[in-house]
């Protein structure tokens, strides 16, 4: 009881106060805001766990006896090849909502596609073909499509849709083919490689109902509608776009067989789309006209990200060290004879 008394008349209930109450607040908004926190966590550390068992899903000659230059193949080749099953569907999809007018080249781009793919289906996807398959299809995701505040939110999620209700190929309106895409029909799932991680979701190749398709529409996409950080270009990025799915791919428990198209050790953005570029495959115009001057933020973030959790890290043990010396001298302090006085009375 004595020693009890004492740590009171030691650390007074007013400095326990000051001291243990931003801890107890601190946990009670890691409790009410863990979800959050843990999506967050799971999109920041992407560039950390991107290339993880990256040789098993990474297409390569050595794993898949496949030529990623392509410089083996027709390019007329419409048919996953001798000895391969054609696992995606010869469809090609093309996606235009909204009122505006195609861009300059666009209608080009995409007939380029259509001719070197003879005997393809091809379906364009217009406002009304979109809403009529949300509403038919995934009625229970209609009010998250509904919610979406950025047109490209809806883009994005209407190619995941389509590809598990149709499957096939599905194009940017500014890609540009330069051959046929039969090669890569042996896989069920394939994506460009992006630049330093994850995949563009400007070319997309899938098995129809695909379960890792199916698992974006079903779960992640509601889980990850969120205003990232208030900025466009970011939670365009985190709620639909590439820098989601891919969170998703590291979170897969059988990668393998979600395919990643990247160069060679020594040209590893071989095939990645982005800006005007040009690859095996295709000619990207690199006219997308959506990306806002935040997507400055998460080229940043994935480029110092390193640092930052290292920074965050430093920071939070630093300031449970301070608190708990401060405990600990406050408790190591010789009571004062006042306090001594004190203490015998309440014991009298």
């Amino acid at each position: 009881m004595m020693s009890t008394n004492l740590f009171f008349v030691r650390l007074p209930r007013l400095r326990q106060v000051v001291i243990f109450t931003p801890i107890l607040i601190l946990v009670a908004l890691i409790w009410h805001y863990h979800e959050v926190i843990g999506l967050g966590f799971t999109l920041a550390t992407l560039p950390i766990n991107w290339f993880r068992d990256s040789s098993t899903w990474l297409i390569s000659k050595e794993n898949d006896g496949f030529d990623v230059s392509f410089a083996n193949y027709s390019i007329h080749q419409t048919t996953a090849g001798d000895g391969y099953e054609d696992r995606v569907p010869a469809i090609l999809h093309h996606i235009m909502l909204g009122s505006k007018k195609p861009m300059e080249g666009w209608n080009d781009a995409r007939q380029t596609c259509i001719d070197l793919h003879p005997g393809w289906e091809s379906m364009q996807w217009t406002d009304e073909k979109a809403e009529k398959l949300v509403s038919e299809k995934f009625p229970d995701f209609k009010p998250t499509w509904d919610g979406y505040k950025l047109p490209i939110q809806r883009v994005d999620t209407l190619r995941y849709m389509i590809l598990y209700e149709y499957g096939g190929v599905i194009l940017d309106m500014d890609v540009q083919c330069k051959r046929a895409l039969g090669p890569l029909r042996r896989f069920e799932f394939v994506v460009p490689a992006a630049y330093p991680t994850g995949f563009s979701v400007s070319f997309m190749m899938s098995s129809k109902r695909n379960e890792f398709i199916g698992a974006l529409i079903k779960k992640w996409l509601k889980l990850y509608d969120r205003q990232w950080f208030y900025l466009p270009y970011v939670t365009v990025m985190m709620s639909t776009g590439g820098h989601f799915a891919s969170a998703i791919h590291v979170m897969w428990p059988d990668r393998s067989s979600l395919k990643v198209l990247a160069g060679p050790k020594d040209n590893f953005k071989l095939h990645t789309i982005n800006g005007r570029v040009s690859t095996p495959l295709f000619n990207h115009l690199g006219s997308s006209s959506w990306h806002s001057y935040d997507g400055l933020f998460i080229m940043l973030l994935g480029k110092y990200l390193k640092w930052i959790l290292i920074g965050l890290s430093v920071s939070f043990i630093g300031s449970l060290l301070c608190v708990t010396g401060m405990s600990r001298r406050r408790r190591g302090r010789s009571p004062s004879r006042k306090e001594r006085e004190d203490l015998e009375k309440r014991l009298e």
